[in-house]
């Protein structure tokens, strides 16, 4: 009996392939309606018992198989901890950024709880018709300052939007907090906005940020599939999201307020500005614009990881993984891998 179950739960050996149970979930009851067939009259709690003494239970699919080189992956992360440890000492600015989750402006559920006496009444459905407003919330990260901005669109999460924050952001308080900085290194995602194939985003990057200030522009790309691991998820916008947690967004005001008086026990501290500035979508960079940008790409892992250099710069690219391990050692730093 036993060996006639294991026969129905091996896939490669389980029916015709074209209309057996192979092509169907194999449930304790099927698996019982199939050895009944057989000849094994059993009940579903049976089989069920059966498996279970053969060691199976019920698995769920387990995400392990990298889409991407595990060693350039590794490697990625290495040169990440080194250079963010090389910034920090040497008082690089350094910064990361990424939009967080869209959200409907209006009476509408916010996941999480609150004491209360009564819960608040906001509208059974989320339907955009019913929002004042999609808010766009595009977040920058400074690691060195511990400090959060977030700029508040409604318009497209597109290149320009996300490069005019960072000038935002600069303007703000970038200036201020580096005013010898000549350089800034940005972490960033692969892909939205922001993404490591994106035209407008290295072009953008170079017109209104690089050019205009006058400022080294060094891009570092977290591999698909890892953007948990950038700073601004786990030390910026968690903070946020438990702050305004079980609280309708019911006006801008409202998401401006929670936002700026986000904190935490570890310091951070947090503005934002509403942009009401339309941005156009599908701008297309040809191969001239991309010609005439000043970029070079890394040595490490050059897919991720490049340098925008100021208009007729001359500036030096970023340091490799070892330059940046080396000026560590100098300094007797040991955190660096």
């Amino acid at each position: 009996m036993i060996d006639e179950l294991l026969e129905l739960i091996r896939p490669e050996t389980a029916g015709d392939p074209m209309g057996g149970l192979l092509w169907t979930r194999r449930s304790l009851v099927k698996l019982a309606e199939a050895l009944t067939e057989r000849g094994i009259k059993v009940s579903p709690t049976t089989v069920g018992k059966w498996l279970r003494s053969l060691g199976y239970s019920l698995r769920v699919n387990r995400k392990s198989i990298s889409s991407s080189n595990p060693r350039e992956r590794d490697n990625q992360f290495k040169y990440i901890k080194a250079l963010r440890n090389y910034c920090l000492q040497m008082g690089i600015p350094i910064i990361s950024v990424d939009t967080k989750k869209k959200e409907l402006i209006g009476l509408f559920a916010n996941a999480g709880a609150i004491w209360a006496k009564v819960s608040k009444r906001v509208n059974d459905h989320d339907f955009r018709s019913l929002a004042i407003a999609k808010a766009i919330p595009y977040g920058i990260y400074d690691l060195l300052f511990k400090h959060g901005f977030i700029c508040l669109g409604d318009s497209s999460d597109t290149a320009e939007f996300a490069v005019e924050n960072l000038v935002r952001w600069w303007k703000n308080f970038g200036c201020n907090r580096y005013p010898n900085a000549d350089r800034i290194v940005i972490l960033a995602d692969c892909g939205g906005s922001n993404g490591n194939r994106s035209r407008a985003w290295k072009y953008f990057l170079q017109t209104l940020l690089s050019d205009v200030f006058q400022l080294q522009v060094t891009v570092v790309h977290y591999p698909a599939g890892a953007s948990k691991w950038n700073p601004i998820e786990h030390l910026f916008f968690s903070a946020i999201s438990c702050n305004w947690a079980g609280r309708p967004l019911e006006c801008w005001k409202t998401i401006l307020n929670y936002i700026r008086t986000t904190t935490n026990k570890s310091g951070l501290k947090a503005d934002a500005v509403r942009v009401t500035k339309p941005y156009q979508t599908g701008i297309k960079i040809n191969q001239e614009q991309m010609d005439s940008l000043n970029l070079i790409y890394n040595e490490v892992c050059p897919q991720w990881n490049y340098t925008i250099n100021p208009e007729n710069s001359s500036a030096d690219n970023m340091p490799t993984l070892e330059a940046c391990l080396d000026e560590l050692k100098k300094k007797g730093e040991t955190s660096a891998p």
